[in-house]
């Protein structure tokens, strides 16, 4: 295994079902990364440690998943320089999936998090490949061949619904 470019953490193993996804679309476009626990309200001290080391043991990008009041990501924010993506989780002490939202949403200026929609690890692994691929030539590539199996899928979509007999205005040929 190479040396990891992507940490994913969260605040609990609970998240890991959730987080999960995050790894394992790294694992599709070949991308190291580590994933570990790191709660900012109950293990401080480390999170401090993992968000000040990571920059100098070759990570590029974190993933952070935290429920609840959600406030891994914007802490590890403010301590690295590294882009930071936070993936808001709905936990079984969250507010409808709203507190966790708003708190990695709402950063103060100058401690940007990327946010991604609740739940939603998949699309912080694209999102963290998608950072990688903008100096690394061959994830680009991957990213351009996903993205072009996603607009064939749609397309594959379209003409399963004319096969079917439903047509409208927009796609006549």
């Amino acid at each position: 295994m190479n040396k990891p470019q992507v940490g994913i953490i969260m605040g609990s193993e609970s998240d890991l079902k959730i987080m999960r996804e995050a790894a394992e679309v790294l694992k599709e476009f070949n991308i190291d990364f580590e994933l570990t626990v790191v709660s900012a309200h109950r293990t401080p001290e480390r999170m401090m440690e993992y968000a000040g080391s990571a920059k100098e043991r070759g990570l590029k990008v974190i993933i952070a998943g935290a429920g609840g009041a959600a406030h891994l990501p914007g802490m590890v924010a403010s301590v690295t320089s590294l882009p930071v993506i936070g993936v808001p989780i709905k936990s079984s002490n969250s507010i409808d999936g709203w507190d966790s939202v708003l708190s990695i949403l709402q950063m103060p200026s100058g401690v940007p998090v990327a946010t991604v929609a609740l739940n939603g690890a998949k699309n912080a692994g694209i999102l963290a490949a998608q950072i990688i691929g903008s100096t690394d030539k061959v994830v680009s590539d991957k990213i351009v061949a996903f993205k072009k199996q996603l607009k064939e899928k749609v397309e594959t979509s379209i003409r399963e619904i004319k096969i079917a007999g439903y047509t409208n205005e927009f796609d006549k040929d």
